[in-house]
């Protein structure tokens, strides 16, 4: 599947308003003395295709990393600018763009599900083999980039990031990059995920802060499960429920609104109604209960917030997440009895960040 079918880049800076941004955009002439960020993502670009191991790739996974390379610094053109000593940095940029990439394969091309989060994560973590011992925890910070994204596709994008510069270090670099594929290949997790005995492993190794060794296998002592929704409004959560679980206790912070008669829009009201629903979330939790938590969910701060909550009282979390195409998406809005407006669905698809499986101690995907 070709996600851009044309790939000459005056074409993509024709069509593509974020290519067209990069242009002008400034980088350290210390790390980047080849120019803008667009001169260094075309040759990042050619550097790529001249990789002997890009050309043996599947052409499914040619056109991921393609994508990816194009995308890889798109959020330079809103978080570079120039520190007081001269030093011209873009924090955060890695973070923002794979949220721009999620929405822009979303949105505009309606690239399918595994193959966008693959693009998205290359995105996010194009800048792991580079500086994965600098992290406070590198196996760790290891381990969760390969539940996420294929660590050979992720070498091979740091390689092309590398070469398609012009800096003193880029040998150094370079072996920096061959360090990450030889600790992959130590850690058990080159080209694939790193393997957790169960979900219950995989996420006290991520939960704890001096966690330890990832083939521990823990004790299950969870009382019982919380189903947490994720998902836009209009994606079809109330389907899933009554399909799966329709006899199961909800909390429903929306169903509260509703009962309350406060209207969406009344923001003041927000802090009431989350303590009304974790409320009745306790009263299930004490029970030792299973139950549905019914929102949004569509970022980490929100799920991290409630996972901290259900498993403070013992609870084994499962995050459900449930996508449809966009067409279909807006069809289903429309036919609620309260549709969303487009623009607050717009505001919320550009926020959304797809639950990860660090996060719980189960995480299914219901997309299509």
């Amino acid at each position: 599947m070709n996600i851009i079918k044309d790939k000459d880049w005056d074409t993509l800076r024709r069509q593509y308003s974020w290519v067209a941004d990069m242009d002008g955009v400034p980088q350290s002439p210390v790390h980047h003395a080849e120019g803008d960020v667009a001169t260094h993502t075309q040759m990042v670009l050619a550097a790529l295709r001249s990789l002997p191991a890009y050309q043996a790739l599947p052409a499914e996974a040619q056109e991921i990393l393609w994508t990816a390379a194009l995308l890889h610094d798109v959020e330079k053109r809103s978080t570079t600018f120039t520190e007081p000593d001269g030093s011209i940095v873009s924090p955060g940029h890695a973070r923002k763009g794979a949220l721009t990439a999620r929405y822009l394969l979303y949105a505009q091309f309606g690239t399918g599900f595994t193959m966008r989060e693959q693009i998205v994560n290359l995105v996010r973590y194009h800048g792991l083999p580079l500086w994965v011992m600098h992290k406070p925890d590198p196996q760790k910070a290891l381990l969760e980039a390969s539940l996420h994204v294929n660590t050979e596709l992720l070498y091979l994008l740091a390689q092309a990031d590398v070469l398609g510069r012009i800096c003193a270090d880029q040998s150094e670099m370079l072996e920096r990059i061959e360090f990450f594929k030889a600790y992959c290949i130590e850690q058990d997790c080159w080209a694939k995920a790193y393997s957790f005995s169960s979900g219950l492993a995989r996420f006290r190794y991520f939960r704890q802060q001096n966690s330890a060794s990832p083939q521990y296998q823990p004790y299950d002592d969870t009382t019982c499960t919380v189903i947490v929704l994720c998902g836009l409004p209009g994606m079809g959560k109330d389907n899933y429920i009554q399909k799966t679980c329709k006899d199961w206790p909800q909390v429903c912070p929306d169903a509260i609104r509703r009962q309350h008669r406060l209207k969406p829009e009344d923001r003041s009201a927000n802090g009431w109604v989350a303590q009304q629903a974790k409320e009745q979330a306790r009263v299930n939790l004490r029970a030792g209960r299973d139950f549905v938590w019914n929102a949004t969910n569509i970022t980490r701060q929100m799920r991290n917030q409630l996972v901290d909550l259900f498993v403070s009282y013992g609870a084994r979390v499962e995050l459900v997440y449930i996508e449809r195409p966009r067409a279909s998406w807006e069809q289903q809005n429309a036919a609620r009895t309260a549709a969303v407006p487009a623009a607050v669905l717009e505001k919320m698809l550009r926020k959304l960040e797809v639950p990860q499986l660090s996060e719980a101690h189960g995480v299914t995907y219901l997309c299509g």
